[in-house]
């Protein structure tokens, strides 16, 4: 893992285990020589199959990561980024994501 940032493990299982994540992701600048202080933290998710979530829930997500790592995060789901029609801006992100938690 490359990451630039601490990564609170317990944490993290925490909340994968609250909102069924069966994996969390991180990718962008925490991944790469240019995060820095200011740096917000881009963070990608798969659910479980039988999981159901409403904006107002990843919203709800996006809040407690940015409580867990300290910084504003970025919450994607991975099915949006492989469902994108920009291969570019794909490719990119699945190939830099770092894993940070599996099921």
């Amino acid at each position: 893992m490359n990451a630039h940032i601490h990564i609170p493990r317990s944490q993290i299982e925490r909340f994968c285990h609250r909102w069924q994540v069966s994996e969390l992701a991180l990718f962008g600048s925490v991944v790469r020589e240019e995060f820095g202080p200011d740096s917000d933290v881009d963070v990608l998710v798969q659910f479980q199959p039988q999981a159901r979530h409403t904006l107002l829930d990843m919203a709800r997500m996006e809040d407690e990561l940015r409580q867990i790592f300290g910084r504003d995060v970025d919450l994607v789901e991975r099915s949006a980024i492989e469902q994108s029609r920009n291969h570019f801006r794909r490719k990119a992100i699945l190939q830099s994501a770092e894993s940070i938690h599996a099921a």
